[in-house]
């Protein structure tokens, strides 16, 4: 039964509450002895139960039955699926940048299209993070995930995705992204071929990044984020749940969907975002910002001001700055970035990052503007230019992404990507 298909909540991290029939929600609290329409109760945590009450995620479900309800998980082929240790392959201090994941020829849904390009970390200690990029051609219609690594943070650069969750349904397009939290089983259904990136947290949950002295709005605004409605599965069938556990995958036989949660409140949701509905801040007189300034989601540490993951969005703006070299500048990074392109073109590459590439620029390897754009800044108009049509996204993390053996071998890797810099010349004048 599919019930509340693209109906939404607006809020980040809210206190939220939905029911799929009139009067599955029970009122005044959240363990009756005998739930309406014969549904269990079970109780979802995203947190340690003692988490203070601002960081606390976790959510009361009424479902047909119990998430225990499944034969024996064994273990199944990983793919190109990869986590922690990442010790294919030796990390490198290189440069690295790859041209679109093809789309796959054969039937190939959401999880089998996964391929992961690097990682750190290690989500035993929940620390860290992995990238993926994903290409699928076919539904999950019979078979269900979840991943009890991480939090997955999905990036579509082309082809709609509707993510069916044990919470609800989130359709999401390119332009948008989705979080479907630790734990929470999903299946992803297409129209068509699909691509695009994956950020797999194995830290804190994502949130919003504190906002300082901007004040009260700007960057993401709390009331653009959307969680789904409560919407039902009731199937019997022969049906599989894989699961991502300790960097393996298992897979589980099923006679019903997973998804058949009824009623649902609490604060571990899945959710999605437009990040054309980024308030982006600028410099509006000398200097390049940070690109810090451009984080839609972080995943703190311990260490304040240092993330595990951050998510940054860099999408249609005004340049203004007077006497200011406008593309990123070179730099050296002490945390690591990759880089992905969801249309448009990106300031810092005149050619050759196309939509669907990705780069990988890691520790303190030296990176920018390759050297047509280095012309084009340095020769630009001292006026205000509007940069449009253009959707780059980053995934920044504290650790060294380790690529994996897949990301060195592939023939989409950029041998030649260096080239880029090597026509920067000595303009040295005394």
């Amino acid at each position: 039964m599919d019930t509340a298909a693209h109906r939404y909540q607006s809020g980040f991290g809210n206190e939220f509450s939905s029911e799929a029939l009139p009067g599955a929600l029970p009122l005044g609290q959240s363990n009756p002895q005998k739930p309406a329409y014969g549904l269990y109760t079970e109780e979802i945590n995203g947190t340690p139960f003692t988490a203070p009450r601002a960081a606390s995620r976790r959510c009361w479900t009424y479902r047909i039955r119990p998430s225990a309800v499944h034969e024996p998980f064994h273990e199944i082929d990983l793919g190109l699926i990869r986590s922690a240790p990442f010790d294919e392959v030796p990390a490198s201090p290189n440069q690295l940048r790859w041209q679109p994941l093809p789309i796959p020829t054969k039937p190939t849904d959401f999880v089998a299209g996964l391929v992961t390009i690097g990682g750190n970390g290690d989500p035993a200690a929940q620390t860290g993070a992995a990238v993926h990029l994903y290409a699928a051609n076919t539904s999950m219609i019979e078979r269900f995930f979840y991943d009890a690594d991480g939090e997955l943070l999905i990036v579509p650069q082309q082809g709609a995705l509707t993510v069916r969750t044990e919470l609800g349904i989130l359709h999401v397009t390119p332009g948008e992204v989705c979080v479907v939290p630790r734990g929470v089983k999903f299946r992803v259904e297409v129209e068509g071929p699909v691509r695009g990136y994956v950020c797999e947290n194995y830290g804190a949950p994502l949130r919003l990044p504190e906002l300082g002295p901007i004040g009260t709005t700007g960057l993401a605004n709390s009331r653009d984020f959307l969680a789904p409605t409560a919407a039902f599965e009731e199937r019997d069938g022969d049906f599989r749940v894989v699961a991502k556990f300790l960097g393996k995958l298992w897979e589980a036989k099923i006679d019903h969907s997973p998804l058949d949660i009824v009623a649902w409140h609490g604060t571990y949701v899945p959710y999605k975002y437009d990040l054309r509905l980024f308030n982006c801040i600028n410099t509006v007189t000398y200097d390049h910002p940070d690109p810090s300034i451009f984080t839609v989601l972080t995943a703190p540490t311990a260490v304040a001001g240092t993330a595990n993951v951050d998510f940054c969005v860099i999408g249609d703006r005004w340049s203004v700055a007077k006497q200011t070299f406008r593309p990123p500048p070179f730099h050296r990074n002490v945390c690591s970035e990759f880089v992905g392109l969801v249309q448009g073109r990106y300031i810092g590459k005149k050619h050759g990052f196309t939509p669907g590439c990705a780069s990988l620029h890691n520790c303190m390897s030296g990176h920018g503007p390759d050297n047509e754009a280095f012309a084009a800044g340095t020769n630009a108009a001292d006026s205000p230019e509007y940069i449009g049509d253009t959707l780059t996204i980053i995934f920044e993390t504290q650790l060294v992404i380790k690529p994996t053996r897949f990301a060195l071998e592939t023939e989409i890797l950029e041998r030649d990507y260096y080239r880029g810099w090597q026509g920067l010349k000595n303009n040295f004048a005394r």
